[in-house]
């Protein structure tokens, strides 16, 4: 593609040098730059992609997008000045790649809680019903039945571009996304063109990244902010920031609950273990799913799919044999009647939902026992809050390592200690070796007793001073319960 060609649609300060360049791809890591490479120069959080021009050049860079001029300017490269260069990354990979978002029916997801549930199963609903889809998802990417590892929740703005050029390449016709704060306030969905906004809920989270509840409610808004008139936007009205998202979008508002008046409506009837009864839409279905807020969002879900036009009938059909995702909710019995659930909540309001859905179903003959801890590096003010939400609807509570990364994972737990209240403390173990500490669940339940593992879900790893080393607590369960079969 010629340089012109790619900068036609774009604002910028000023140009200095040749437009008539060919650019053979572009990017902002200096790493990935090869012969004819555009450069785009980011400020990011941790590294200015200024200081990289020069290596960027030797590589092969022959254009160079700033938002600061370098002092000394090389005359065979052309440097395009801009007053953003992190939006300008999402604007020039879209038209390198030809706008790939505007050929598919793109939908994306925010909130704290349930955005990969939500996608994921719309992703599975569309392949139901007979269509090509891709998904974006914290557990992996897909292109059609193609899974493609995820390393983040929402990738930079030229992979998400590329891959859905290889999405509609591959005859995709509708795609599904999770859309993360993070990528919000750092311009990687720029330059896409969704037809439609989807809001879960809002709960503490990513404070570490956002420093204020405020910014990243902001963040989300701001999603909702920039859809088109034409597509829709979707909130929960059950969460108390669900309508905040609406204030000024300019799509279709759109509202879904169980407990307010909305647009789209659903309740549980019959909870069970292995799934329950809902009445949605005038109509009863059953489902595979678990707990209040998997009513959310299986509603979301069907919400969505009617305002992207299928017949509700048909997508109601297709609802009762959607499958839970990997890691969340997830059931393992073992041969002598001990029942344990993996679940990815490592939020304190995700592990109060999973706590709250467990309470529901169980008896006062059934003891719960739940392993729990919290990630290193990330946000420390939840920590005494997931273990105060573990102890409220615990019988016993184990506190153990999550991800530590580069932390003491005794010290986080020292942090989870702090939100242990003195009626508490006799029923709170701390373990720091976690497939121990899930062990010692599982020797001290008896059969129909329960186990909840929360924190890690579908994860197959614990990261360990930037090390990730193989563990999957669903494996870990399952090991422990054959020995003891």
């Amino acid at each position: 593609m010629k340089l012109k060609e790619l900068i036609i649609n774009q604002n910028y300060k000023q140009l200095i040098g040749a437009e008539d360049r060919d650019v053979a791809g572009l990017h902002f890591d200096s790493r990935a730059i090869e012969a004819d490479f555009l450069f785009i120069a980011v400020r990011g959080t941790h590294v200015d992609g200024h200081r990289f021009i020069e290596k960027a050049i030797e590589s092969g860079a022959k254009t160079i997008v700033v938002e600061e001029l370098p002092e000394q300017l090389n005359d065979d490269v052309t440097y395009i000045e801009v007053e953003n260069s992190a939006r300008t990354v999402g604007q020039l990979a879209a038209q390198y790649y030809g706008n790939p978002s505007a050929e598919l029916k793109l939908v994306g997801v925010t909130g704290t809680n349930g955005k990969t549930t939500i996608a994921t199963l719309l992703y599975q609903l569309f392949s139901n019903m007979g269509y090509h889809t891709g998904l974006f998802s914290t557990i992996d990417i897909r292109i059609g039945t193609q899974p493609i590892p995820a390393t983040h929740t929402t990738p930079d703005a030229i992979s998400l571009n590329k891959l859905m050029r290889e999405m509609v390449d591959a005859g995709c016709e509708y795609c599904f996304m999770e859309v993360s704060s993070h990528s919000i306030d750092q311009f990687r969905i720029e330059g896409l063109q969704f037809d439609g906004g989807i809001f879960t809920n809002l709960t503490h989270d990513h404070l570490d990244y956002h420093q204020t509840f405020k910014a990243y409610l902001n963040a989300k808004k701001a999603f909702f902010d920039g859809l088109p008139k034409n597509a829709f936007a979707l909130t929960n009205a059950d969460d108390k920031n669900g309508m905040v998202m609406l204030q000024n979008t300019a799509a279709k508002k759109q509202t879904y609950s169980q407990r307010a008046m909305a647009d789209f409506h659903a309740k549980a009837l019959e909870p069970h273990f292995d799934g329950m009864l809902l009445e949605m839409a005038g109509s009863e279905v059953w489902t595979h799913f678990v707990g209040k807020f998997n009513v959310s969002n299986l509603l979301a879900v069907y919400a969505s799919a009617v305002l992207l036009g299928h017949d509700a009938t048909e997508v109601l059909t297709h609802i009762s044999s959607l499958k839970p995702v990997a890691g969340r909710f997830e059931t393992i019995k073992s041969k002598d009647g001990r029942f344990a659930i993996v679940d990815y909540a490592h939020t304190p309001d995700a592990l109060k939902n999973v706590l709250n859905s467990i309470t529901e179903l169980r008896t006062s003959a059934e003891t719960l026992f739940t392993v729990v801890g919290a990630g290193g590096d990330r946000d420390k003010t939840k920590r005494p809050e997931m273990a105060h939400e573990a102890c409220l609807l615990s019988d016993r509570v184990i506190l153990t390592s999550d991800n530590p990364r580069t932390e003491d994972p005794e010290q986080i737990i020292k942090d989870m200690q702090e939100g242990v209240e003195v009626q508490y403390r006799n029923k709170v173990l701390a373990i720091t070796n976690r497939r121990e500490a899930i062990r010692a669940a599982c020797m001290m339940a008896q059969p129909g007793d329960i186990i909840l593992v929360a924190g890690k879900g579908h994860e197959d790893y614990q990261e360990i001073n930037g090390v990730k080393h193989h563990f999957d607590d669903r494996e870990v369960i399952r090991e422990i319960f054959d020995e003891n079969a």
